[in-house]
């Protein structure tokens, strides 16, 4: 039985993969739930409508016209949503939302006109439920976003509880008509509140990528929106102006369904972040003004009247202007003031504040250390200012000055090395013990510093830092600042070596490269070589003893009859010559691949080569055993070669010898002559003979070493590791 696993989505994700195939296919008829919340926003603002159109003798919260404006703008955003994201339920709970505030002001209307007792107590129930309902949908909204779905029990339970709290508010309301439980309603208003931010501010902490500018744009509404009715109310309280509060603070609500319908669009969504920053900083200005000037207020101890009211408040607008041309302004101010007080545009300790941001600009270290020595100097009044780097040697060498005192080195032993590594920042009295290179001979007590530069534990290098004589000492503000700066010159410095390490590695992978496909060349061309002579053996040797044994045969076929006697002779013959193309045939297979080789491994089969040797030789293998064929072969015919190089060049009298050993997971071969020897440095070794030897044994791994001198003999030794 075959069974279909499919892979299970987690929770947090399923809402990322909708929002994702929502825009990408950018749905644009409704369906399924889209047409409920249609029908139920068109319902609220008809109701809407036909409430501002009703003659009424008593005022509607903010006002019939404002709050109808309002309910209309809800609806048309619900609305949009359902278009854009039909199987989203937030759309719904706005239309729900909106409904709510459709009874509440359709209710007040009513009571204020006159109609019977029994339309009163219906528009005081609808106005009592309108008015309770509001709360719970604000909740339900903010703990649903960004689309409207609850995703755990708790939300569920706590939307579920506002909604039973709504629903009793709204009977308290009935019970009691036409007044409103105003207590009732603000309670419910009060926990929603709170449960809506802190439900708002976890989801944010677990929002991902593609849901956090669906939550941003919501804060940046409510955000908005209060920073206008704070700042009308603030205005309004220090200079009457503007006008009603309760009006324009209502009315700027009005961004919030609108940046619930941006968040939706997936086009506009993704701009939120800067235009979040800019809100929150804009906001928090005008808060910081707005504070400001109360607190001027409150110390006078009373209200401004008259002119004074006036003079107030084309302060706050000054300030305020102030205010915003301050940010554009002081990078301005700052550049005038740098140049006029330094003669340039930086000031010299801006490259102490961002040495480390400069690292990783197309710079040459050399250049980066003669700028930071420069503003070194100006920065903390410096007679001079010093930088020494590590050489491979491991001296000390001076590689920029300022003014310039030339090229200078320190050798350092091991102990010194240590001490200085682990110094911190350090002053003549010190140096005078462990450098005494770095003190001026010609002056008693100077004013300097000697930092190390180092990293993880390793001297890199030293800064200097002298002031003339009768200078001000360094304090501990300036020890802290040569200690940040060296710290992020060694990083510096660190770096470069890796990068130098790094530059020697690809150098030696890039010679090992070419060395490869040099090497695949030769195997190519060797293989072709002995395929040729392979050919050539057989058609001088082997082939010919063939062709002469056929004629023979023909000849005895011919003679059988005539003369017996020389028939035999000419039998005899064929055998003989026979037993030569056999032994052709023998020598010719056993120089491809020998069969003592692959029958009996390498002990006997070099013990073979060193007795067919031009030269007296000796194999010492005994202890040997048997390795993978590729090893075997490629130990055996590097012997061959080595034997034939011995025996053309060693000269007479001379002895090889033939040694195989096994050490520290590695096999060890050698071939050594006492004859005549070569000088290494006339590069006789990356002859022919040495190439195809290194190619081979380099084939898996190995090395092959040739030692030779004029009148000592050579040896040839190869090491082969043994894998597992």
């Amino acid at each position: 039985m075959v069974t279909s696993m499919k892979p299970q989505t987690p929770p947090g994700e399923r809402l990322e993969i909708t929002g994702i195939r929502d825009h990408l296919h950018e749905p644009r008829r409704l369906r399924g739930r889209g047409w409920l919340t249609a029908a139920v926003a068109l319902l609220a603002a008809g109701g809407a409508l036909l409430g501002a159109s009703l003659d009424v003798r008593m005022p509607v919260g903010a006002g019939r016209f404002l709050s109808t404006g309002l309910i209309v703008a809800w609806c048309v955003c619900a609305l949009y949503l359902a278009k854009r994201r039909p199987d989203e339920p937030s759309g719904l709970v706005m239309s729900t939302g909106a409904l709510g505030a459709t009874l509440a002001v359709l209710g007040t209307v009513l009571l204020g006109r006159h109609v019977g007792s029994s339309a009163r107590d219906l528009a005081a129930a609808c106005r009592a439920m309108g008015v309770a309902a509001l709360p719970a949908c604000g909740l339900h909204l903010v703990l649903g976003l960004p689309d409207g779905r609850l995703r755990s029990t708790a939300r569920r339970t706590i939307v579920g509880l506002a909604y039973g709290a709504a629903l009793g508010v709204a009977v308290l309301g009935f019970t009691r008509r036409p007044a409103l439980p105003l207590v009732g309603v603000a309670v419910l208003s009060v926990f929603a509140g709170t449960a809506a931010a802190l439900g708002f501010v976890a989801r944010c902490r677990q929002a991902t990528p593609s849901t956090r500018p669906r939550l941003q744009w919501p804060a940046w509404g409510v955000t908005v929106a209060i920073a206008i009715g704070s700042g009308t109310a603030v205005l309004n309280g220090l200079v009457a102006w503007p006008g009603p509060i309760r009006a324009i603070a209502v009315g700027a609500t009005v961004l919030i369904p609108l940046s619930l319908a941006i968040a939706a669009s997936g086009q506009i969504a993704v701009r939120i972040d800067r235009l979040l920053v800019h809100t929150i900083t804009l906001a928090g200005l005008v808060g910081l003004v707005g504070t400001s000037y109360v607190l001027v207020v409150v110390g006078l101890g009373r209200t401004p009247t008259g002119d004074e009211r006036s003079l107030l408040g084309l302060s706050i607008l000054a300030a305020a202007i102030a205010a915003l041309l301050w940010v554009p302004a002081r990078r301005r101010l700052t550049d005038f003031a740098t140049r006029r007080v330094y003669g340039e545009r930086h000031a010299p300790d801006e490259l102490l504040r961002t040495f480390g941001s400069r690292l990783t600009r197309a710079l040459p270290l050399d250049e980066l250390l003669l700028q930071l020595a420069e503003s070194l100097k100006k920065t903390m009044a410096l007679e001079a200012a010093e930088v020494w780097t590590r050489s491979a040697e491991g001296r000390l060498e001076r590689v920029v000055s300022v003014p310039d005192r030339g090229p200078a080195a320190i050798a350092l032993g091991a102990d010194e090395e240590r001490v200085v590594a682990r110094a911190g920042v350090s002053g003549p009295v010190w140096a005078r013990v462990w450098l005494p290179a770095l003190i001026p001979t010609d002056r008693e007590e100077p004013v300097l510093r000697i930092v190390p530069i180092t990293n993880s534990g390793e001297l890199l290098g030293l800064m200097v830092a002298s002031r003339p004589d009768g200078a001000i000492a360094f304090d501990d503000h300036d020890d802290q600042a040569l200690t940040e700066l060296a710290r992020q010159v060694g990083l510096a410095l660190h770096n470069v070596k890796l990068d130098s390490a790094l530059q020697e590695s690809l150098d030696e992978v890039r010679r090992q490269a070419d060395e490869l496909r040099a090497s695949r060349a030769r195997i190519v061309q060797a293989g072709d070589a002995q395929r040729r002579a392979i050919e050539r053996d057989l058609h001088d040797g082997a082939q010919q003893h063939l062709v002469a044994l056929a004629v023979s045969v023909r000849l005895a076929r011919q003679v059988a009859e005539s003369d017996v006697s020389q028939t035999i002779t000419m039998l005899e013959a064929i055998g003989t010559d026979l037993q030569d193309a056999v032994q052709e045939l023998r020598n010719l297979a056993h120089g491809i691949y020998p069969p003592l080789l692959a029958e009996r491994g390498l002990p006997e089969a070099l013990s073979a080569a060193a007795g067919r040797a031009a030269l007296p030789t000796s194999a010492e293998a005994e202890s040997v055993g048997r390795y993978p064929q590729a090893t075997e072969a490629a130990i055996y015919f590097c012997v061959l070669e080595a034997l034939q190089n011995a025996g053309k060049h060693a000269g007479d009298g001379a002895q090889a010898t033939i040694k195989l050993h096994e050490n520290e997971g590695a096999l060890l071969f050698e071939v050594a002559d006492d004859g005549a020897g070569f000088d290494l440095a006339t590069g006789a070794h990356h002859g022919h003979g040495f190439v195809n030897m290194a190619d081979r044994v380099g084939a898996i791994g190995g090395t092959i070493t040739v030692d030779s001198a004029p009148g000592t003999g050579t040896r040839i030794s190869g090491r082969i590791p043994l894998l597992g």
